[in-house]
Protein backbone atom coordinates (compact mmCIF):
# COMPACT_ATOMS: atom_id res chain seq x y z
CA UNK A 1 0.00 0.00 0.00
CA UNK A 2 1.41 3.40 -0.92
CA UNK A 3 0.52 6.84 0.32
CA UNK A 4 0.59 10.01 -1.76
CA UNK A 5 3.56 12.29 -1.23
CA UNK A 6 2.99 15.46 0.74
CA UNK A 7 2.76 18.48 -1.50
CA UNK A 8 5.39 21.20 -1.38
CA UNK A 9 4.47 24.47 -3.05
CA UNK A 10 7.75 26.40 -2.81
CA UNK A 11 11.23 26.10 -1.45
CA UNK A 12 10.21 28.19 1.55
CA UNK A 13 7.27 26.04 2.59
CA UNK A 14 7.33 22.88 4.61
CA UNK A 15 5.50 19.92 3.08
CA UNK A 16 1.78 20.12 3.63
CA UNK A 17 -0.82 17.43 3.86
CA UNK A 18 -3.39 19.52 2.04
CA UNK A 19 -2.89 22.49 -0.21
CA UNK A 20 -4.76 25.66 0.62
CA UNK A 21 -5.55 28.70 -1.44
CA UNK A 22 -6.94 30.73 1.49
CA UNK A 23 -4.77 33.85 1.72
CA UNK A 24 -5.12 33.91 5.51
CA UNK A 25 -3.73 30.37 5.80
CA UNK A 26 -0.98 31.08 3.27
CA UNK A 27 0.19 34.13 5.20
CA UNK A 28 0.07 32.18 8.47
CA UNK A 29 2.11 29.40 6.89
CA UNK A 30 4.79 31.91 5.89
CA UNK A 31 4.81 33.31 9.44
CA UNK A 32 5.40 29.82 10.87
CA UNK A 33 8.23 29.23 8.36
CA UNK A 34 9.83 32.50 9.42
CA UNK A 35 9.71 31.29 13.04
CA UNK A 36 11.41 28.05 11.97
CA UNK A 37 14.11 30.04 10.20
CA UNK A 38 14.66 32.19 13.29
CA UNK A 39 15.33 29.00 15.26
CA UNK A 40 17.85 27.90 12.65
CA UNK A 41 19.57 31.30 12.62
CA UNK A 42 19.96 31.05 16.40
CA UNK A 43 21.34 27.50 16.32
CA UNK A 44 25.11 27.01 16.34
CA UNK A 45 24.55 23.62 14.72
CA UNK A 46 22.61 24.94 11.71
CA UNK A 47 23.80 26.58 8.51
CA UNK A 48 22.84 30.02 9.76
CA UNK A 49 23.98 31.85 6.64
CA UNK A 50 21.74 29.63 4.49
CA UNK A 51 18.82 30.13 6.88
CA UNK A 52 19.34 33.90 6.62
CA UNK A 53 19.36 33.74 2.81
CA UNK A 54 16.09 31.80 2.79
CA UNK A 55 14.60 34.10 5.42
CA UNK A 56 15.60 37.25 3.52
CA UNK A 57 14.01 35.99 0.30
CA UNK A 58 10.85 34.91 2.11
CA UNK A 59 10.46 38.12 4.12
CA UNK A 60 10.87 40.42 1.12
CA UNK A 61 8.68 38.30 -1.20
CA UNK A 62 6.00 37.86 1.47
CA UNK A 63 5.80 41.55 2.39
CA UNK A 64 5.82 42.67 -1.24
CA UNK A 65 3.01 40.24 -2.14
CA UNK A 66 0.96 41.40 0.84
CA UNK A 67 1.39 45.06 -0.06
CA UNK A 68 0.81 44.56 -3.78
CA UNK A 69 -2.09 42.11 -3.71
CA UNK A 70 -3.62 41.59 -0.26
CA UNK A 71 -3.57 44.87 1.64
CA UNK A 72 -5.19 46.97 -1.14
CA UNK A 73 -8.02 44.43 -1.45
CA UNK A 74 -8.61 44.30 2.31
CA UNK A 75 -8.85 48.08 2.55
CA UNK A 76 -12.11 47.81 0.60
CA UNK A 77 -13.81 45.99 3.49
CA UNK A 78 -15.54 48.26 6.00
CA UNK A 79 -14.93 45.95 8.95
CA UNK A 80 -11.17 45.73 8.36
CA UNK A 81 -9.42 48.74 9.86
CA UNK A 82 -7.50 50.69 7.18
CA UNK A 83 -5.21 52.09 9.88
CA UNK A 84 -4.17 48.55 10.82
CA UNK A 85 -3.38 47.75 7.17
CA UNK A 86 -1.31 50.93 6.84
CA UNK A 87 0.41 50.14 10.15
CA UNK A 88 1.26 46.72 8.72
CA UNK A 89 3.04 48.42 5.83
CA UNK A 90 5.01 50.59 8.26
CA UNK A 91 6.03 47.48 10.18
CA UNK A 92 7.23 45.88 6.94
CA UNK A 93 9.60 48.84 6.60
CA UNK A 94 10.88 48.28 10.14
CA UNK A 95 11.43 44.59 9.37
CA UNK A 96 13.27 45.43 6.15
CA UNK A 97 15.60 47.82 8.01
CA UNK A 98 16.31 45.18 10.67
CA UNK A 99 16.92 42.60 7.93
CA UNK A 100 19.38 44.90 6.17
CA UNK A 101 21.28 45.47 9.42
CA UNK A 102 21.68 41.69 9.85
CA UNK A 103 22.61 41.12 6.20
CA UNK A 104 25.39 43.70 6.58
CA UNK A 105 27.02 41.91 9.54
CA UNK A 106 30.35 40.43 8.40
CA UNK A 107 30.59 37.42 10.70
CA UNK A 108 27.75 34.95 11.22
CA UNK A 109 27.52 34.05 14.89
CA UNK A 110 29.39 37.10 16.16
CA UNK A 111 28.04 39.20 19.03
CA UNK A 112 26.93 41.77 16.43
CA UNK A 113 25.13 39.01 14.47
CA UNK A 114 23.31 37.85 17.61
CA UNK A 115 22.31 41.42 18.48
CA UNK A 116 21.04 42.25 14.98
CA UNK A 117 19.25 38.90 14.75
CA UNK A 118 17.34 39.62 17.96
CA UNK A 119 16.33 43.04 16.62
CA UNK A 120 15.02 41.34 13.46
CA UNK A 121 13.20 38.67 15.45
CA UNK A 122 11.56 41.34 17.60
CA UNK A 123 10.44 43.45 14.61
CA UNK A 124 9.07 40.54 12.59
CA UNK A 125 7.38 38.66 15.44
CA UNK A 126 5.73 41.86 16.66
CA UNK A 127 4.39 42.52 13.17
CA UNK A 128 3.24 38.93 12.61
CA UNK A 129 1.45 38.82 15.95
CA UNK A 130 -0.30 42.13 15.35
CA UNK A 131 -1.18 41.24 11.75
CA UNK A 132 -2.63 37.90 12.82
CA UNK A 133 -4.77 39.46 15.56
CA UNK A 134 -6.07 42.41 13.55
CA UNK A 135 -5.82 42.12 9.77
CA UNK A 136 -5.99 38.35 9.33
CA UNK A 137 -8.73 37.78 11.90
CA UNK A 138 -10.67 40.59 10.22
CA UNK A 139 -10.19 38.94 6.84
CA UNK A 140 -11.24 35.54 8.17
CA UNK A 141 -14.43 37.02 9.67
CA UNK A 142 -15.41 39.45 6.89
CA UNK A 143 -14.11 38.15 3.56
CA UNK A 144 -15.85 35.25 1.81
CA UNK A 145 -13.76 32.13 1.28
CA UNK A 146 -14.04 32.45 -2.51
CA UNK A 147 -12.49 35.93 -2.34
CA UNK A 148 -9.83 34.77 0.14
CA UNK A 149 -8.90 32.02 -2.32
CA UNK A 150 -8.68 34.53 -5.19
CA UNK A 151 -6.42 36.70 -3.01
CA UNK A 152 -4.43 33.60 -2.10
CA UNK A 153 -3.80 32.85 -5.77
CA UNK A 154 -2.70 36.45 -6.38
CA UNK A 155 -0.52 36.46 -3.24
CA UNK A 156 1.22 33.21 -4.20
CA UNK A 157 1.78 34.29 -7.80
CA UNK A 158 3.37 37.58 -6.74
CA UNK A 159 5.35 35.92 -3.98
CA UNK A 160 6.73 33.33 -6.41
CA UNK A 161 7.57 36.05 -8.93
CA UNK A 162 9.54 37.88 -6.25
CA UNK A 163 11.31 34.71 -5.08
CA UNK A 164 12.56 34.22 -8.64
CA UNK A 165 14.37 37.57 -8.58
CA UNK A 166 16.86 37.12 -5.69
CA UNK A 167 14.69 39.60 -3.81
CA UNK A 168 16.43 39.02 -0.48
CA UNK A 169 19.89 39.98 -1.70
CA UNK A 170 21.61 42.67 0.33
CA UNK A 171 21.64 44.94 -2.74
CA UNK A 172 17.88 44.64 -3.24
CA UNK A 173 17.12 45.11 0.44
CA UNK A 174 19.32 48.25 0.43
CA UNK A 175 17.31 49.52 -2.54
CA UNK A 176 14.00 48.81 -0.78
CA UNK A 177 15.09 50.44 2.47
CA UNK A 178 16.51 53.43 0.62
CA UNK A 179 13.34 54.10 -1.36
Amino acid sequence: MSFPMAETNTRTEAPTETATRDVVELILRDHRRMEDLFRLMRSVEADRAQALREFADLLIAHAHAEEAKVYPALKRYKKIDDDEVEHGEEEHEEGNKALLALLEVDEVGSDEWDSKLEELVEAVTHHADEEERTILNGARENVAMERREELGDEFLAERERQLGTDCGSVENVRRIVGS
